[in-house]
């Protein structure tokens, strides 16, 4: 089957578009797109929790889909390229967006629980960066 969309031919800007839209329609209150070497490297969004602005940071790991690209005998060689990972990278995770938006619309979940690694703690990490950096300490089961 391949990895998803490895053959996309979508440009990374419209799919950061597309990605823009679906999370303005949610309740994204400021959207912005960060910038690595003239690249999209990641979508920063702003979403209103009560009186507090929470930030939410989705990265592009487009190195981690190249290496899956190469990687997956069904993948041609062709398709093997850093241009084509980071268009793939924007497709999965605009499929995976909708998808999130779905389960928030079908009452699944709601938004900060959907997004919750995703979310910019005060130094500037992730909260997945923090927890994978603390060896996922908070996440540990009491010794007995």
């Amino acid at each position: 089957m391949g990895i998803a969309n490895y053959t996309t031919k979508v440009d990374e800007i419209k799919t950061l578009t597309e990605i823009q839209q679906i999370l303005a329609k949610h309740g994204a209150k400021s959207i912005n797109m960060d910038f690595d070497a003239g690249r999209p490297s990641s979508l920063s969004f702003l979403v209103k929790l009560g009186s507090t602005a929470v930030p939410f940071r989705l990265p592009s790991n487009w190195k981690g889909v190249l290496q899956a690209m190469k990687d997956d005998k069904e993948v041609p060689n062709r398709f093997c390229t850093e241009d084509q990972a980071r268009r793939v990278s924007w497709r999965i995770t605009r499929d995976w967006v909708r998808a999130q938006m779905a389960i928030i619309e079908a009452g699944l979940a709601t938004l900060p629980e959907a997004f919750l690694p995703y979310a910019v703690t005060n130094d500037g990490r992730t909260i997945y960066q923090s927890f994978s950096e603390s060896g996922f300490a908070l996440l540990q089961a009491a010794e007995d």
